[in-house]
């Protein structure tokens, strides 16, 4: 596609498509600004990007949320336009062989947990927590692990009464992306705060162990695919952390046994990280298994990155 959205974005190269969007690499057309440009067929009746655009607003300002530059329908799309930041946890995880060491796991599980604390301070429930929606920023906040894709997002509060929605379970598996989703939410029961943490409680341990057990399972349908992995974090949920630290199996037992409206203790989560960071003398320095000995991997990761764009920019 050639499109200028916004009077002043070129669209250039996709990046990714998603189940909310496809992701374009765009440019400021007099500034020279790289940005992300998320484009849907405006033929719906509900827009997920729209109503993630409205969510990027409400949040605008926090740290580890992407500043909205543009959004609107223009033509045959809705389009959002937000800062271009870099690689994914998903990305990098693979650049550094499908494994990340203990430090980098807790650097990023205490910024993790306050990314999701923030989004819950806000009535938001993500939905879709998994690697591929947290990216690192770029330049002076390289360190910054951002919180992205709000398609899903869903508030867990009623507006007008700032009371917590009704618990409610269907016979259809919940939303969000199955190898990260909560048993709760494969059972059809309304997502809730509980089930974002569960969600980062698999994360980290897939982080820390470079896999998780259900990773390759899959269905004839979707719907099978849902249940085949259901069963399996059911028959694993005791072996889920065998031979790691103990403090990821209280985080893990810790998730699966909130109540469907509790409060989750997340000052007291980052505590236990913390508690586990000093018995082995780590140290909250962002310096991240990527940016350690990873200079070579980098590099090629940042030359295919700039190949793709110069590539973009030619045709």
């Amino acid at each position: 596609m050639s499109f200028t959205f916004g009077g002043k974005y070129k669209l250039e190269e996709e990046i990714a498509i998603g189940g909310c969007g496809t992701v374009f690499l765009g440019v400021h057309t007099i500034a020279g600004k790289e940005v992300a440009i998320k484009v849907e067929p405006a033929v719906a009746k509900h827009s997920l990007l729209k109503q993630e655009s409205k969510i990027y607003k409400t949040l605008v300002g926090a740290p580890g949320v992407p500043w909205i530059l543009w959004s609107g329908k223009q033509g045959d799309y809705n389009v959002m336009i937000i800062d271009l930041l870099g690689p994914s946890l998903e990305d990098l995880f693979k650049m550094c062989n499908r494994h990340f060491s203990l430090k980098t796991v807790l650097l990023l599980a205490d910024q993790l947990l306050s990314r999701i604390e923030y989004l819950h301070s806000r009535d938001l429930v993500h939905r879709d927590i998994k690697p591929a929606n947290f990216v690192m920023g770029t330049n002076n906040s390289a360190h910054l692990v951002n919180v992205i894709d709000f398609g899903l997002a869903k508030k867990y509060r009623d507006p007008r009464t700032t009371l917590h929605i009704p618990y409610k379970q269907d016979d259809h598996h919940g939303v969000g992306t199955s190898l990260f989703a909560s048993i709760n939410t494969h059972l059809g029961i309304e997502s809730s705060r509980r089930d974002d943490l569960e969600s980062l409680a698999y994360m980290l341990i897939y982080f820390l162990r470079g896999y998780l057990p259900w990773r390759k399972l899959k269905g004839e349908t979707t719907a099978e695919t849902w249940n085949v992995i259901r069963d399996s974090k059911l028959e694993c949920e005791n072996l889920l952390t065998v031979g790691l630290p103990q403090e990821f199996d209280i985080f893990y037992k810790y998730a699966r046994g909130l109540e469907f409206d509790n409060l989750p203790d997340y000052q007291g989560l980052r505590d236990l990280f913390k508690g586990l960071a000093k018995k082995h003398s780590i140290e909250y320095d962002f310096v991240y298994d990527w940016t350690l000995g990873k200079q070579k991997h980098r590099k090629r990761f940042c030359e295919a990155c700039n190949a793709r764009r110069a590539r973009a920019r030619s045709c």
